[in-house]
């Protein structure tokens, strides 16, 4: 018998919203999906929790900062064809913010910005189901 293993990344993504009903989207500056507007996330570093990943991924695309302990986790999304890069498990987490908060675009993000949840643009990769899934919690 021949086994096969498959390599998995580790990624956490954080919906951030305001108390008027607005998320935090950045627009992606490279590939894939240059240009799409995705949920504030990214790789999970060697040795960090997925929550401190989130926290510290929000920091630097966005310059919002919320201490991992105020992060509560919406659920794990594995879908195996949610990248198409290869195989991304990510562990996304919700985050209150206040509306007034200034944002300030770094990392891999060309801008940020705060959308009205009834008005979003298309989402990259499965963050509408992300987004869905938090609105159920």
């Amino acid at each position: 018998m021949t086994e096969s293993f498959e390599t998995i990344r580790y990624t956490a993504d954080v919906v951030a919203v305001t108390e008027d009903r607005r998320v935090l989207l950045i627009q992606r500056d490279w590939p894939p999906h240059e240009g799409a507007w995705a949920l504030p996330g990214g790789h999970v570093d060697a040795g960090e929790t997925s929550r401190a990943a989130a926290s510290r991924e929000l920091a630097e695309e966005t310059g919002v900062w919320v201490h991992p302990a105020h992060l509560r986790q919406i659920g794990a999304f594995d879908r195996p064809d949610r990248d198409e890069r290869g195989r991304y498990v990510t562990v996304a987490y919700l985050a209150h913010v206040f509306a007034d908060t200034p944002l300030v675009a770094g990392d891999d993000a060309r801008t940020a910005r705060w959308w009205p949840l009834t008005a979003l643009p298309d989402l990259a990769f499965d963050h509408a189901d992300i987004l869905t899934t938090a609105a159920h919690i």
